[in-house]
């Protein structure tokens, strides 16, 4: 168990990278916030070769666009990076309202680390972020683990959902039972049976 994440502390300009420790069994666990446009080519290799190794062959190269372009938050022992997620904006329009949304992507840990609560820890902080910065977090969940997300806080969208499309919004009825969302500070009303669209983009829409 994770005994307490650290406050992440402004930088001199927003989405730099951040630095804080978190205590965690295993030792101390540094936790990163960084921006996709600040990572060094090498580090955006590492990130890849561990949702590589997370994911294997189900994890495609649009998989990888999209974790990139927002913020990530890495999970250090050392220098190691040993868990990832990323935060990326989209914009989802629940009934008929357009929300500014922080997209959970790339949620992985290196298997040599799992089952240690490492997951847990950076999606403690990307739900920090969320709250922080957008009207609602979403997410697919494909972890498998019964409850993973609804224990940090995240509930299960009951409506039909749906991608944009230049023809009009389509459904994604496989997607029906895999989408949660985050309520922030921001979101106000929000009807979990009413139909969510998201915006377009190659490969899986959620």
């Amino acid at each position: 168990m994770v005994q307490a994440l650290c406050p992440v502390v402004s930088d001199a300009t927003p989405m730099m990278a951040v630095n804080c420790s978190s205590r965690h069994p295993l030792g101390m666990v540094r936790l990163r916030s960084v921006a996709t446009a600040d990572l060094a080519g090498a580090d955006l290799q590492g990130l890849r070769r561990l949702l590589d190794q997370a994911f294997g062959d189900r994890f495609t190269d649009d998989d990888w666009h999209h974790t990139l372009g927002g913020l990530h938050v890495l999970a250090l022992d050392e220098r190691e990076v040993v868990a990832h997620v990323a935060v990326v904006g989209r914009t989802l329009v629940a009934g008929d309202r357009p929300l500014r949304t922080g997209y959970v992507e790339g949620v992985a840990t290196r298997p040599d680390r799992r089952r240690r609560g490492l997951a847990s820890l950076v999606m403690r902080e990307a739900d920090r972020i969320i709250e922080q910065g957008h009207q609602l977090g979403a997410l697919s969940d494909g972890t498998g683990i019964p409850g993973f997300y609804a224990r940090l806080g995240w509930e299960r969208w009951q409506g039909p959902t749906f991608v944009a499309t230049a023809d009009g919004p389509r459904r994604t009825t496989d997607d029906d039972d895999s989408v949660m969302v985050l309520r922030t500070p921001a979101t106000g009303g929000l009807d979990l049976a009413a139909p969510l669209i998201c915006d377009w983009r190659p490969g899986d829409a959620w």
